[in-house]
């Protein structure tokens, strides 16, 4: 019986399995504008050859590395020859929501507290919730309005603000060893039918913000870095 489209995503697509779980397929589409690759940008704006295939093989090295250190997550298996990856299902958390921890105040964070903090000034492993709108701008929402809106219980909140410190520490750990060093990163998580928490989606160049040498690292620059 062959595999099921369940969904079309900008970036992967997603297939169920006989077995129930589900399988993402990673396509070389990127996101950006004008035919320039922007990772914060929400419309596919070029496609790169090659970049499904690194951004699976990122997300496996990190899924598997997670999983050491005892942090559940939706990964099963990879299959790097034909680009796809086997997990478990996953219910999102309302419509979808963004979980970023930020090392360094830049991007969206300096933009916004500009006249609070420097740019670039250390930040706490300090973590923030976006709901997934493209028309609205990623709105920021707080743990009060996770629990007002029933989107997740406090309980689930700090669940998921404890995992995203413990899995930014491993990958900002193991970026630091290839003298680059992680500024930003973002998440995603769901939880399984006995409702625990895990990390779901990837964990690719395209999620992070990466400097060597005081530079930014652009994600297609990263990704071949990465696996020099």
């Amino acid at each position: 019986m062959a595999n099921r489209l369940v969904y079309t995503g900008k970036t992967k697509n997603v297939y169920a399995l006989d077995n129930g779980n589900y399988l993402l397929k990673f396509k070389d589409d990127c996101t950006g504008k004008d035919g320039v690759f922007d990772p914060g940008e929400n419309s596919i704006g070029l496609t790169i050859e090659g970049v499904g295939d690194v951004n699976l093989r990122m997300s496996v090295y990190y899924f598997e590395k997670i999983r050491e250190a005892g942090i559940r997550t939706h990964f099963v298996s990879a299959d790097l020859e034909n680009t796809t990856m086997e997990v478990v299902p996953a219910v999102t958390f309302g419509k979808g929501l963004e979980v970023i921890c930020r090392y360094k105040a830049v991007g969206s964070f300096y933009r916004r507290y500009g006249e609070y903090i420097e740019e670039g000034a250390d930040l706490p492993a300090y973590v923030e919730m976006t709901f997934k709108n493209d028309a609205k701008g990623d709105p920021l929402v707080t743990r009060d309005g996770l629990m007002v809106l029933g989107v997740m219980t406090g309980k689930q909140y700090d669940t998921i603000k404890k995992m995203t410190q413990q899995i930014t520490k491993i990958v900002a750990d193991d970026m630091a060893e290839k003298g680059l060093v992680l500024y930003d990163i973002k998440f995603e998580f769901g939880y399984d039918a006995d409702g625990n928490v895990m990390l779901i989606d990837e964990i690719a160049s395209g999620n992070m913000r990466v400097y060597k040498d005081g530079k930014y690292i652009d994600p297609m620059t990263l990704s071949k870095l990465f696996f020099a």
